[in-house]
């Protein structure tokens, strides 16, 4: 690949923003709240990504399931519930052949550029009334975010020099910061277009906002210096031939895709339901695959079978938490009075309740952990998740009396959803961001890289379980395609509750000989 794409990002010379912006500059400079102006550039391009990706996915199942008169598709919940679920399943699916399209041959700096103008590409399309260009626009975001989503975090860390630690780490919880901000931004301003005026205006909304990221990203690109522009390692040839597996790759999809659909008229239920068991099947067998001949010492074979453990975790975790853009969204349209103090609200609003209790309490979770860690009472890993899935499971138990109210007849108060969604997010800072950090931490060195693949299928898996949950809840084919049933709804979320109690009650009992006899210790 050329070694120096700078060129496409500043008018300067490509030679001069090398040299202004070398790593040792990017490490002096703290000009975006002590950090590197490169940081802005990066918070922003992140920021405005996840508001186009969070303000489409608020509106997503509802415009699927709204009456062809009210301008949706008039699909029936268990259609619409699959397509969700494939769609944010595939949107972690990618990031792997997404990081490995930019480490050969575009490079990560064009793979977030090329990445943003495919999302928006793919809003754009959603914007006009098609159920051809819905469709299109489904594929295009899911392409798209495989480019973006995990080279542009992987530029954030290349800001820093390597004796940075901490400051890379500080840099990390800005950017972060970047992505719930503009996903608490996205629900009230796509979801108020979008249920109020138009759907498709709502559509529209979100690939604007891709587009002010990717003007931002293409103007401030000088201040990137180094990062995303990688190791000039392989020649133009090699380029061209993984280009052509790329293509190959992606013509045998499209081939895949046809067969399943327009030859065996599969439905888009049953493949869902096949994606589910493909990705446990082939985790297993991976799983059984290094243990047999990974060449992996006694010590090796136990964390690893610790990160088996997580990954099961993990996923009943994302099956129920993934639910909020599904089966609570249909719940906040169809059962819930979107009043509240006085203000009528549209139901959409709900999803920016999750990334306001981020902002509000990831320093506080951040300072507890330090604060527990100097009196040697830190929980340990396993516990975390144990505590995670119980609180999990605390707010789909707080939306069972709920739904016996809805089932009566009644509008249930958007309180019930509030707290819901409070829980919930309790329990998404106590398992999250332990999870990356274990999985490295226990992986040996030579399969770190392999073992955070299967953990991104963890959250895939979730999400995929999640949109098949979320179908259940239809009121059945008598009823109004998209109508909900309360009875059933309350039924998955009693579902849900005794399975995410279940295991995180056992995680946090076994929590303690995890640890000591399989972690090798680590916490």
């Amino acid at each position: 690949m050329p070694k120096d794409p700078t060129s496409e990002f500043s008018s300067e010379p490509a030679s001069t923003v090398a040299g202004s912006q070398s790593t040792a500059a990017a490490g002096a400079d703290r000009s975006f709240f002590g950090h590197p102006r490169g940081l802005a550039t990066l918070f922003f391009t992140e920021m405005w990504e996840r508001f186009s990706y969070y303000g489409m996915r608020a509106l997503l199942i509802l415009f699927m399931t709204a009456s062809i008169a009210e301008g949706g598709l008039g699909f029936d919940v268990a259609r619409a519930g699959a397509i969700y679920g494939l769609y944010t399943a595939f949107v972690y699916m990618l990031a792997l052949p997404g990081g490995w399209v930019a480490d050969r041959i575009i490079g990560q700096r064009r793979a977030v550029l090329y990445g943003g103008i495919i999302i928006a590409a793919g809003h754009f399309s959603m914007a006009i009334e098609s159920i051809s260009t819905f469709y299109l626009g489904l594929i295009l975001i899911v392409l798209g975010t495989g480019l973006l989503k995990p080279n542009i975090s992987s530029m954030v860390g290349e800001l820093y020099r390597e004796e940075e630690s901490a400051r890379r780490d500080a840099g990390f919880s800005i950017f972060y910061m970047g992505i719930n901000l503009g996903a608490f931004i996205a629900p009230l301003v796509c979801g108020w277009l979008g249920q109020q005026v138009d759907w498709h205006l709502g559509f529209a909304a979100a690939g604007v906002g891709m587009v002010l990221g990717l003007i931002q990203y293409v103007f401030t690109g000088k201040y990137l210096g180094q990062a995303g522009l990688g190791a000039d390692n392989e020649g133009p040839a090699d380029a061209r031939r993984h280009a052509r597996k790329l293509w190959a790759g992606l013509a045998a999809a499209a081939i895949a895709a046809f067969l399943i659909f327009f030859v065996f008229g599969i439905s888009i239920q049953a493949v869902a339901a096949a994606g589910t068991y493909m990705i446990v099947g082939l985790t297993a067998i991976y799983f059984a695959y290094i243990f047999a001949v990974g060449g992996m010492n006694t010590a090796e074979k136990k964390r690893v079978a610790v990160i088996g453990i997580l990954f099961a975790a993990a996923a009943v975790f994302w099956a129920g938490f993934e639910q909020h853009g599904s089966s609570f969204n249909l719940v906040a349209e169809q059962l819930t009075d979107t009043e509240l103090l006085g203000i009528d609200f549209p139901s959409t609003w709900f999803q920016s309740l999750n990334p306001l209790y981020i902002i509000t309490f990831a320093g506080f979770f951040a300072w507890l952990w330090v604060a527990l860690s100097h009196r040697n009472l830190e929980p340990s890993s396993p516990l975390k998740f144990g505590v995670g899935l119980m609180l999990l499971g605390a707010g789909f138990a707080v939306m069972i009396p709920a739904m016996a109210l809805a089932a009566q007849g009644a509008l249930i108060s958007p309180w019930w959803l509030i707290l819901a969604f409070f829980l919930h997010t309790m329990g998404e800072l106590t398992l999250s961001p332990v999870g990356l950090s274990t999985v490295t931490k226990l992986a040996p060195r030579r399969m770190v890289g392999q073992m955070m693949g299967i953990w991104f299928m963890a959250s895939a898996l979730g999400n995929l379980i999640a949109g098949l949950l979320a179908g259940a809840i239809g009121a059945g084919a008598a009823a109004p395609d998209g109508q909900i049933s309360a009875a059933a709804t309350g039924d998955v979320f009693t579902t849900v509750m005794i399975v995410a109690l279940t295991a995180g009650v056992t995680l946090a009992i076994f929590s303690k000989p995890i640890q000591s006899r399989l972690m090798g210790g680590v916490h």
